[in-house]
């Protein structure tokens, strides 16, 4: 059965509304139409979440959202360096039917995040001591 592009276009929107959504909860400002998180319209170019000022400072990644049951990847990844707006770095989330969302990002940017966690793991223990 062939899913209507209006149908494949809400689920993208929706998820792209999710992910707004997620962003939102962890830097505590409010996703708002032209505000400092904003999902981007439907076959519009540029990062599907858009960031600005202080948003842009707590979450510093250029956003692709991808809802497919395929998933280019590649093409996804390309096209989100593309996009990569500076001073950030990019990211892109893929989403299936009944499936939890994955993020992908660099393995080098992976790799600063986790060990600025471990760091700041480090501190906390020192600071308890």
């Amino acid at each position: 059965m062939t899913i209507k592009i209006s149908s494949r276009k809400a689920k993208g929107r929706n998820f792209q509304n999710l992910i707004a959504k997620k962003i939102s909860e962890i830097t505590g400002i409010p996703v708002q139409k032209d505000g400092e998180i904003e999902s981007r319209p439907m076959s519009q170019s540029g990062v599907d979440i858009i960031l600005r000022g202080k948003a842009l400072e707590l979450f510093p990644f250029s956003v692709e959202c991808c809802c497919a049951e395929t998933w280019n990847v590649n093409k996804k990844i390309e096209q989100a360096k593309s996009n990569t707006k500076s001073g950030t770095d990019w990211l892109c989330f893929f989403k299936s039917n009944k499936k939890d969302p994955i993020a992908v990002l660099s393995t080098e940017v992976f790799f600063q995040i986790y060990n600025t966690y471990l760091r700041m793991q480090e501190m906390i223990n020192e600071e308890l001591k």
